[in-house]
């Protein structure tokens, strides 16, 4: 596959962090669809910013570790490239779009969160923001609580 269009994110854990994303996009789509949920993913740079990743409004994100290290990592805030003159954006569970519901997970679990609870446990926790690659923010949450408080957990398989 052709990378060349790819975004550039040279601070990223991964040089292939982009397309790694989209596979397991498909990924979750495919799990879903064994669950009767269809998603219609939107791919193009212009239509994921100005409307979001899909048109039902589920954003996915991959959390590769969430096993291993026994929590999620929410995410709350990035920037392109680790340069402390560069602002902070709102991402994750904190972008303006038209995101209601929110996936997240590995090739193992998937968790459907609700988007608003996800802000209010962040707002009423005030749990400890930890920063990476000095590209992303984060909060953890544990996965005994994601897995009371999820909307649906689906075992991958």
């Amino acid at each position: 596959m052709d990378s060349r269009h790819d975004p550039v994110y040279p601070d990223a854990k991964s040089p292939t962090s982009f397309q790694d994303g989209l596979e397991f996009q498909d990924f979750v789509c495919s799990e879903l669809a064994k669950h009767g949920i269809i998603l219609q993913n939107l791919s193009s740079r212009k239509y994921q910013f100005n409307v979001g990743e899909n048109l039902q409004g589920f954003e996915i994100k991959q959390d590769s570790m969430c096993t291993k290290t026994g929590r999620l990592s929410i995410e709350v805030g990035e920037r392109s490239r680790n340069d402390p003159c560069l602002q902070w954006s709102d991402s994750g569970i904190l972008r303006a779009d038209n995101s209601w519901l929110y996936l997240h997970g590995n090739y193992a679990v998937i968790f459907i969160f609700a988007k608003n609870w996800l802000i209010r446990y962040l707002k009423e926790k005030k749990p400890k923001i930890d920063e990476k690659f000095g590209t992303i923010r984060t909060f953890y949450l544990p996965i005994p609580i994601a897995e009371k408080c999820a909307i649906r957990v689906i075992r991958a398989g």
